[in-house]
């Protein structure tokens, strides 16, 4: 997927930073890209999950907020910190990406302003993680581990 591939983000968002890149221990392109919300608080990345030290093939959806920033009417950086949180691992960069937008757009249609941000980022979670279905360990004969 070059820039020029790269659709437009829903309403409200923005690319922050879209780049390939091919990592030194492998010889597969690889995708990273960056969204940032109109608000200033809340970034979600697409990126291979082996950036965050994850020892696991694909890529992942991380979401980062950071609070009172820019939308909200406290005091902007005065011992606030950003949260990062993984919302989803998929095996490829297109599947990722689609999940985030979709992530975006959830997010998007919850959000209503600064009171509204963290119920927002909750929906907009909860509906883009891969169900307990999907997450289960598959034993060798096929059948989930899980009762």
């Amino acid at each position: 997927m070059t820039e020029e591939e790269l659709e437009d983000p829903p309403v409200g968002w923005r690319v922050e930073t879209h780049r390939r890149y091919t990592a030194a221990t492998s010889d597969h392109e690889m995708a990273y890209v960056t969204y940032r919300h109109e608000s200033e608080d809340l970034r979600a990345r697409v990126a291979p999950a082996s950036i965050d030290g994850d020892d696991q093939p694909g890529y992942t959806i991380t979401t980062t907020t950071y609070p009172e920033l820019a939308s909200s009417d406290g005091p902007a950086g005065e011992g606030l910190e950003s949260t990062s949180r993984t919302i989803r691992s998929v095996f490829r960069f297109p599947r990722c990406d689609e999940l985030a937008r979709r992530f975006m757009s959830l997010f998007e249609a919850a959000y209503d302003g600064p009171a509204t941000f963290e119920r927002a980022l909750a929906y907009a979670s909860d509906r883009v993680r891969a169900s307990e279905a999907h997450d289960a360990p598959v034993d060798t004969g096929g059948k989930s581990t899980r009762n």
